[in-house]
């Protein structure tokens, strides 16, 4: 297994996780057992003759991935290292992609490869949050905060922030997150699961790259909430088998300590990558969101050949996702980023 399949594991993880709970969303686990048989979901499967699609989840994970190159492509280009602003530049294009207007834009927003795709141009129930806060316009950040929102929105896109090396990513997750979601349980659980991706990314097994996590998160004077959480989830991991019953002791993953909870909880618990995003869908909750951050957790410790073939042939944009992710492994781990016409550093 190479770095470079386990980060497209992480991409292809964290989308087919997004697939697989998209469905449930919006269901209660007596619903979900109703129309899926006393097992829930069990698998992916092509819908109605098509290709099982991702939700809002995915999409703003490949935005950030594209905004993180472009930075670097940046710098290569003779220009300052600024993330944050390239992440929120890719976060309008995103906004642009959802038939929202960009005001005062000069053209510069809708350039690059990605914005061409339009496949990602759907409307999968985007979040209210982040349309609001890019609606608003500005750059939110931790000590100035755009609203006081700590839903997942933040956390469930942070993930391709732990693959830049050099740089205090906890840092970095929680200040892409504060773009859209102010409150610091919804950036500070943003840059715990950073924490985690960057040490399973450097060799630190699951369990240690948690813990580690939440030394760092600990070091933030308002993480009280996030620290319960991940608390919590560890616990429960070592105390009984994994049920949806016991999932949502955790929550429902709405909200960022939550969400990150669960998914530090399935994935750690989880015998191989199906296992769990299969538990991390089947609760009452914000299903797409927890299965992908369990996806892409997983998706990483085990690699894209890890992934059940038949889910990754179902789903939609696959080529998108594996170009943006094997980009991202070029860029921030071979040092050698794509061209400036598919990145442009501004």
């Amino acid at each position: 297994m190479t770095d470079r399949s386990r980060v497209v594991g992480c991409f292809l993880g964290g989308a087919i996780g997004d697939a697989l709970g998209a469905p449930t969303e919006f269901m209660d686990l007596a619903t979900i057992r109703r129309v899926y048989g006393p097992d829930g979901v069990t698998g992916l499967s092509r819908s109605f003759g098509g290709p099982r699609q991702f939700t809002d989840d995915t999409q703003m994970t490949l935005w950030t991935a594209e905004g993180l190159i472009r930075a670097r492509r940046s710098v290569v280009d003779g220009g300052r290292w600024d993330p944050v602003v390239h992440v929120n530049d890719s976060y309008l294009r995103w906004f642009r992609t959802q038939g929202q207007p960009i005001f005062g834009d000069d053209g510069s927003v809708e350039t690059g490869w990605l914005i061409t795709e339009h496949g990602l141009w759907a409307r999968r129930a985007p979040g209210n949050t982040c349309l609001s806060a890019l609606r608003v316009g500005g750059l939110g950040r931790p000590d100035d905060p755009i609203n006081d929102s700590k839903g997942c929105g933040g956390v469930m896109r942070v993930a391709p922030v732990g693959f830049v090396p050099d740089i205090d990513v906890f840092e970095l997750g929680c200040d892409t997150a504060a773009l859209t979601h102010g409150h610091p349980s919804g950036y500070v659980a943003s840059g715990a699961l950073a924490v985690v991706i960057a040490e399973i990314s450097g060799g630190v097994d699951l369990a240690s790259a948690v813990v580690n996590a939440r030394e760092r998160a600990a070091q933030h004077p308002e993480s009280g909430e996030v620290i319960a959480a991940i608390d919590k989830a560890l616990a429960l991991a070592e105390s009984g088998p994994v049920m949806p019953e016991r999932i949502e002791r955790l929550g429902g993953g709405w909200v960022a300590e939550e969400a990150l909870a669960i998914g530090v909880f399935c994935a750690i618990t989880a015998s191989d990558y199906a296992s769990g995003v299969l538990a991390a869908v089947n609760h009452s909750g914000d299903t797409d969101s927890t299965g992908s951050i369990t996806g892409q957790i997983l998706g990483l410790i085990h690699g894209s050949e890890a992934i059940p073939g038949e889910w990754v042939d179902a789903i939609e944009l696959r080529e998108v996702i594996e170009r943006v992710a094997t980009d991202m492994a070029a860029t921030f781990l071979d040092g050698t980023p794509p061209d400036n016409e598919s990145y442009p550093g501004r």
